[in-house]
């Protein structure tokens, strides 16, 4: 079926979910689709502004929700594990402190941004006319946004692959032969963006790799789909091929960093995340990961001084 069209077996892969759920669905009403033949279709444009318009309606919900609770905020934006190790941190150390983050890619999270829905966005969007992260994307996703752009810190981002690497998967090239599988992160993504440039500049079409349409939304998903052999290879962080104990052949330095509304960036909770970021001790675990930089952590890096 052409790659714009999709069936129901191809749908419930697409949404990583069960066909009786997908036929549910449709029973409801509630997914965009025809019938054509006697078999349902699904335009694969239609069922991405589903899922944009359901993330949507999902950050509304949890914005009313995040102001019901005194001291929280709402974040949203790329993943990584240390990201995570900070948050714990956070609510370890400030108990009346909450940020509760979704991981929805760093395009959303910026949009999401832009729109109100949340104070914070987590971005290591790369842009290669500038050699810049995150910035030039700002006026792009979040027009008109008055904000401030604080590093949290350098990440390596790879391939991952088995320890064994039986397939012998060095670079991005690898990923076009016919016996590869790989596992995708989802669409407007940093790391999805960097695989596809990095395949453009390989020469290879997205619709030759096998499993390019299988999405997961973050980097621990990468390596666990990795580790479970349902993908041969995919693009996570060192951290997460440390963690799983796979094969990593790095890529990219990346610079992962915080946007969030001038009007935000003293207030406590904010102040407080930066300090824990900064702290020798949260240094320290982090370091355990390896493959991170923390040299100009908690730093502004937009607007310029």
């Amino acid at each position: 079926m052409s790659k714009e069209m999709m069936n129901t077996k191809e749908v419930a892969s697409y949404l990583e979910i069960h066909e009786k759920q997908v036929y549910a669905l449709i029973k409801e009403s509630k997914l965009p689709c025809t019938k054509a033949t006697g078999k349902w279709i699904f335009p694969k444009h239609m069922i991405d502004s589903w899922i944009e318009d359901n993330a949507r309606a999902g950050m509304h919900q949890a914005k009313e929700k995040a102001a019901r609770v005194p001291g929280a905020l709402l974040a949203a934006g790329s993943n990584d594990p240390v990201l995570d190790l900070l948050l714990s941190k956070i609510r370890l150390l400030y108990p009346d402190i909450f940020i509760f983050s979704a991981n929805t890619g760093s395009s959303q999270g910026l949009t999401a941004l832009g729109n109100g829905l949340v104070d914070i966005a987590w971005s290591h969007l790369f842009d290669k006319e500038t050699g810049q992260y995150t910035i030039p994307f700002i006026s792009r996703l979040a027009p008109g946004l008055d904000a401030v752009v604080v590093n949290m810190f350098t990440r390596e981002t790879g391939i991952v692959t088995s320890a064994e690497n039986p397939e012998h998967i060095k670079t991005i090239a690898d990923f076009g032969r016919e016996n590869i599988r790989i596992i995708n992160r989802q669409t407007g993504s940093g790391t999805r963006l960097l695989l596809d440039d990095l395949i453009e500049k390989a020469h290879i079409e997205p619709s030759s790799i096998y499993g390019y349409d299988n999405t997961v939304f973050t980097h621990l998903e990468v390596g666990l789909a990795v580790l479970s052999g349902n993908a041969d290879a995919g693009i996570a962080t060192g951290s997460v091929a440390s963690m799983l104990g796979l094969n990593f052949v790095p890529l990219s330095n990346e610079k992962f960093d915080m946007v969030l509304f001038r009007d935000n960036f003293f207030k406590r909770q904010v102040q407080a995340l930066i300090s824990v970021l900064r702290s020798d001790e949260f240094k320290n675990q982090a370091y355990a990961f390896g493959h991170y930089d923390f040299k100009n952590s908690g730093m502004v890096v937009w607007p310029e001084k």
